[in-house]
């Protein structure tokens, strides 16, 4: 190798620049070129011990302050960014898309540099496409987005741009991507809450009517147990549920606390009753970041140094307390306030599904209901769903066949009448429904209800049932749509996620099947990834409910007058009024 100096001069062979090196520079090789892409070029493969560049060249001088500005801008800002050639191997990267990788990237292929990462989309293929359009002059440069799963399990959101060069000597690929691990862990963390919270109470029919109160409250704290521990990974926890007559904050789970505490006796309270009276009182989430520091807080678990109490709430209604504690100091945030307040929602709703709340069995009416739509009304909507399925197959077909399905449709709603005959017969007396039922009567407004939970189709039928709705269900959105094709309705209820279609093609679905009718929307505490009610909302959705509602919120829902829909109030019966092409009528 030589020991001769070698220079790279900015400039023309010829320039002035470039002799006055060779001439001071006698022992040393001297290389010129004229442009910045010709010397980034030979900087990329070639060793120099210097280069220099004449100051009098102000347009050189000043595209070179440019390259080293966005140079340092580049290697200081958050984001991953890195060049690629076409090879897909790393030309260039910042500090950012280096600390990814955990070594230099250069020189190595892009996914070998971040360890073979899993691609998860949306384009599973980002490169083809870049480089794809980067070929076609005529194609705008695309930015082809992926995100990748790598072995640490850090996610990154990228971005894959071609540059155009106006020589066409070289192309390449920018890539510019976010580490977005908090963001994916959040979702999965509160995918997974939801669906501990459906698993909760996770009971058939049968095995409810099976178990004894004192069984389903050890079957829910054996739940909410393993799922405090697996998805909030905390160790210390108390349950207090709220005697409303009393004001009393009775124990109902404690794991980690002391005998003391477990004794205590508490009351909804915000003086004296410590952090779980003041939030039993107040319904607000309290965060005691230093126990010892905190007047409020009484000793919950030995050696605790912080706390957070949130509280259960049901139907807008303060029943309990949900409280977990921590030997450290700030051992609670934003984050985990968020996510405790959601599990304590989904606990709210498990103790209110299991009839936790009170000690009383139903009264006999109650049950009698219950009993009928349990074993009889769910089961004819299953026969009436599945009637109205094949009928819109034969329609326009086979007439004989279409009159044999109708006369079978008939028969079922027929059954669903005696059903609510039943009903009225053993309604309770005028006080004991004034608890549950507004006035005036919706006798005989026809309601469809589309909701995948089986509990929610049977809650439609005992509580519309006492209200005189004649009511039929359906489990999924295509069993909607066919007998909102084929019958008629005052009033329509679907949540937002049904297993085979969004909410909004729900609604749109609705709006075009049943135009008389009110279309209500139900969505569980404002999960709608699909962003349905907004969309909905765009096209004319005024009635939407947020679960768990209240009795008062539904009965408003479908009385109350709105004009900006176009729908008045509901007059039962109304929807059965007009013929509609093949409607069925009963």
């Amino acid at each position: 190798m030589s020991d001769r100096p070698r220079i790279l001069v900015l400039g023309t062979p010829g320039s002035a620049s470039a002799d006055g090196v060779k001439r001071y520079l006698r022992d040393g090789d001297v290389v010129a070129v004229d442009s910045l892409g010709g010397a980034l070029e030979l900087l990329r493969h070639d060793r120099f011990d210097a280069i220099l560049a004449d100051p009098a060249d102000r347009p050189l001088v000043e595209t070179m302050r440019t390259l080293f500005q966005a140079n340092q801008i580049l290697a200081a800002i958050p984001d991953g960014v890195a060049v690629v050639d076409f090879d897909l191997k790393v030309r260039w990267a910042n500090a950012t898309f280096q600390a990814w990788c955990g070594a230099s990237p250069l020189g190595r292929g892009f996914y070998e540099a971040l360890g073979s990462p899993r691609v998860s989309g949306p384009d599973f293929c980002p490169f083809h496409t870049a480089l794809t359009a980067a070929l076609d002059p005529n194609a705008l440069p695309p930015a082809a987005a992926i995100r990748l799963q790598c072995r640490d399990n850090h996610h990154y959101d990228l971005h894959v741009t071609p540059v155009y060069q106006t020589d066409n000597r070289e192309r390449l690929l920018i890539v510019v991507g976010r580490d977005v691990t908090a963001l994916v862990s959040q979702q999965l963390k509160l995918d997974a809450l939801h669906k501990a919270g459906a698993s909760l109470a996770a009971l058939s029919a049968g095995q409810l009517a099976e178990m004894s109160v004192q069984e389903r409250i050890e079957l829910l704290k054996l739940n909410i147990r393993k799922f405090t521990r697996d998805l909030l990974h905390y160790e210390i926890i108390e349950i207090r549920l709220l005697d409303a007559k009393t004001g009393q904050l009775q124990p109902l789970l404690q794991d980690g606390m002391t005998t003391e505490a477990s004794q205590r006796e508490l009351h909804a309270s915000t003086e004296g009753q410590g952090v779980t009276g003041h939030v039993a009182a107040t319904g607000v989430s309290y965060r005691c970041d230093d126990t010892q520091a905190d007047p409020l807080y009484l000793q919950g678990s030995a050696g605790a140094r912080s706390s957070l109490t949130v509280p259960l709430i049901y139907q807008d209604q303060v029943i309990g307390t949900f409280n977990v504690e921590s030997p450290r100091l700030y051992a609670f945030g934003d984050e985990d306030q968020q996510f405790a307040e959601l599990f304590s929602y989904e606990i709210a709703t498990a103790l209110h599904t299991l009839e936790l709340l009170s000690a009383e069995k139903r009264s006999t009416v109650s049950k009698s209901i219950d009993l009928i739509n349990r074993e009889v009304a769910l089961p004819v909507d299953e026969i009436l769903a599945a009637t109205a399925a094949v009928l819109d197959r034969y329609i326009g077909h086979d007439a004989a066949m279409a009159d044999k399905l109708r006369k079978i449709l008939q028969s079922a709603r027929s059954i669903k009448a005696c059903i609510q005959k039943i009903g009225e017969d053993l309604s309770p007396p005028p006080g004991e429904m004034a608890k549950q039922t507004p006035a005036p009567s919706l006798k005989g407004m026809h309601v469809l209800v589309a909701d995948n939970d089986e509990r929610v189709r049977r809650s439609a039928h005992g509580l519309l049932g006492r209200w005189g709705c004649v009511v039929e269900t359906a489990r999924d959105g295509q069993e909607a749509l066919t007998m909102a094709k084929l019958g008629a309705y005052d009033a329509v209820l679907a949540d937002i996620r049904l297993p085979d279609m969004t909410g909004y093609d729900v609604y749109r679905g609705m709006r075009q099947a049943q135009p008389a009718a009110r279309v209500i929307l139900m969505t569980g505490y404002g999960y709608d990834p699909a962003h349905s009610l907004v969309k909905a909302k765009q096209d004319g959705l005024r009635f939407v409910l947020f679960k768990p509602f209240r009795v008062d919120q539904l009965w408003d829902a479908l009385t109350r007058n709105d004009s900006a829909q176009g729908a008045p109030p509901v007059t039962p019966g109304t929807g059965r009024t007009e013929d509609r092409g093949e409607r069925i009528m009963d």
